[in-house]
């Protein structure tokens, strides 16, 4: 498979949502050969035309957006009410309270249009397959489409529906899990989910799961990848929009290990294993992104706080190589070691 055209570099700069992935972060890739993407979950309509706008003013070069596509609501009321209650002591430590857990699109039909009628150069998606109709529109708006899978049936599904590129996600990534079902436990390691999908479809792979470096991007081009992409290993760079205290706790000897977790979202995400997530993980019911919405408040107290045991630590199993070191310097480094 040929590589992303227009890439110096065989690098994609993961979108993070919760404003990590800011204009800045995705300018920085891109000015080094790379490619960067903003990320619209979470966000407005409007907020998502302002990045792409300051995105535009600080790159000439393609970058990329990528969409949650929402999933049916299938929470179930008791069990969050249950777990409100265990937050509880959690919040009032923290002097706020738990947040009302509901159900939402992200308004992703509305942002679905605005990129159709504002096209970026590559729109990704992560929690399901859109409809082969959004993909098709994204298409002839002149968008290229990628959809991120964990299994050779979510790639049949993704390249039948139309995308153009899959984002093979190892279970070593960092943050939300992106199968499109998420009742089961991943436990697939990169470098075989890559061989298995690559026997499967025939459309160019990008590869996401613990790359940190120059031989871990290798690697994933040798299993058949057109391209690495990565999240953790620039999480501490200056233009990063990560939380101060996030970026601490990367480097801080405390966090041995990361761990797949509910707690903070209701949907499976990996993070530092901290004693939030050890406390509360094994009770969160499977409610995204309901629990999202109810842990809300309690986060971002933390985050004030600069708790990092209460706070969601995303990261991937390499989080030890995360660097406070401007992202076009990082970078280049990895392209170096290609």
């Amino acid at each position: 498979m040929s590589r992303i055209p227009g890439l110096d570099t065989p690098i994609v700069a993961a979108p993070m949502a919760g404003g990590v992935s800011t204009p800045e972060l995705v300018a920085a890739v891109n000015q080094a050969g790379g490619l960067g993407f903003l990320a619209a979950g979470y966000t407005s309509v409007q907020r998502m035309r302002d990045l792409i706008h300051t995105t535009r003013e600080l790159t000439g070069r393609p970058f990329g957006v990528n969409l949650f596509v929402p999933e049916p609501d299938r929470a179930d009321p008791l069990a969050l009410e249950d777990y409100r209650d265990r937050l509880l002591p959690e919040a009032k430590r923290l002097g706020t309270e738990p947040g009302r857990a509901y159900w939402s699109d992200d308004d992703y039909p509305a942002k679905l249009s605005a990129l159709v009628a504002d096209p970026v150069g590559y729109v990704s998606f992560t929690f399901n397959c859109p409809a082969a109709t959004d993909i098709a529109a994204l298409r002839a708006a002149g968008s290229t489409v990628i959809v991120t899978v964990t299994s050779a049936s979510e790639a049949r599904t993704a390249v039948d529906a139309g995308a153009d590129m899959l984002c093979v996600q190892g279970v070593e990534a960092g943050g939300h899990q992106g199968s499109f079902d998420d009742t089961e436990e991943r436990t697939t390691p990169l470098s075989e989910l890559l061989a298995t999908v690559r026997a499967t479809v025939e459309v160019p792979l990008l590869a996401a799961g613990g790359i940190t470096t120059g031989g871990d991007i290798r690697a994933a081009m040798a299993a058949g990848a057109v391209a690495a992409q990565l999240g953790t290993a620039l999480l501490r760079t200056p233009e990063s929009g990560a939380n101060p205290a996030h970026k601490d706790a990367l480097a801080d000897a405390r966090f041995t290990h990361t761990a797949v977790t509910r707690a903070f979202s209701g949907r499976r995400a990996r993070g530092l294993a901290n004693r939030f997530l050890r406390e509360h993980g094994p009770a969160a019911p499977a409610a995204y992104p309901h629990v999202h919405y109810l842990t809300g408040p309690i986060r971002a107290a933390a985050a004030r706080a600069a708790d990092l045991e209460s706070l969601h630590l995303w990261a991937g199993t390499g989080f030890r190589a995360a660097r406070d070191r401007p992202a076009g310097d990082v970078i280049a480094e990895l392209a170096a070691g290609v």
